[in-house]
């Protein structure tokens, strides 16, 4: 299917507005903010996930990465638990079997890593010690810097306001918790915002706000066009269930 798949469009969407949809996987359900999976193996999505206690996926590899936060409980896989707040970061190629004891909510991101990104990242974005002041932006966590893409968390305060922004290779915005504005609508807990790029943007912070921000991605997004869809012995299976 194809959802907010031209990233020359400006796209928004609010999780609280959407209807949940169950997934191959018995207690996993997902809301999509984009798709563009018409062309397997690729399948390049941005989605919303829940697993309801005990609930699992079977193992598989993320051959275009993953990236996802934890906005709820506590996510597993073989590797480690990952509590609320927790940012993480597997490359392509990597492989795991996630599965989520008492349940949890992940926003995720398949298909969209360069594939020269190869460091595995796993961060603890409740850590205090980890956030830094900035003079524009009020408070700043970098979770991920590269030529390509810059991934970071804000926290702005109420009644700031930043003005003439200028987003060359795009924006993406997901609220966590709070709301701003800019000149084209409100964005409250849940929201999700991608701005293409040479984008201009003027922002007022309507309530003490938390948010996950990525950049620099979309002038020249990601392509996997030369994977073939042909199947590989003994490989675990795709991202499918994940979508």
């Amino acid at each position: 299917m194809k959802l907010n798949a031209d990233l020359s469009l400006r796209a928004n969407l609010n999780i609280n507005s959407l209807e949940w949809e169950n997934s191959p996987s018995a207690g996993v359900q997902r809301l999509r903010l984009e798709a563009d999976d018409d062309n397997p193996p690729v399948e390049r999505v941005t989605t919303v996930v829940r697993f309801a206690p005990q609930s699992a996926f079977s193992g598989h590899v993320h051959d275009g990465g993953e990236e996802f936060l934890v906005l709820q409980g506590i996510f597993s896989d073989q590797h480690a638990d990952y509590p609320e707040g927790y940012y993480v970061r597997n490359p392509t190629g990597t492989g795991h079997a996630p599965h989520s004891d008492k349940g949890c909510t992940i926003l995720v991101k398949l298909w969209q890593m360069h594939p020269d990104d190869q460091k595995q990242i796993a961060i603890n974005t409740h850590d205090k010690n980890l956030w830094n002041k900035d003079k524009t932006f009020g408070e700043i966590l970098h979770l991920f810097e590269a030529d390509y893409e810059s991934v970071c968390m804000m926290h702005w305060t109420a009644g700031m306001k930043f003005t003439d922004l200028i987003f060359e290779a795009g924006v993406e915005y997901f609220v966590i918790d709070g709301s701003f504005s800019d000149d084209t609508g409100n964005y409250s807990n849940g929201s999700w915002l991608r701005l293409p790029a040479g984008s201009k943007q003027n922002i007022t912070v309507n309530k003490n706000c938390l948010i996950l921000r990525k950049t620099g991605h979309l002038l020249e997004p990601v392509s996997y066009e030369h994977i073939s869809d042909e199947p590989t012995p003994n490989k675990p299976m795709s991202d499918e269930s994940a979508k």
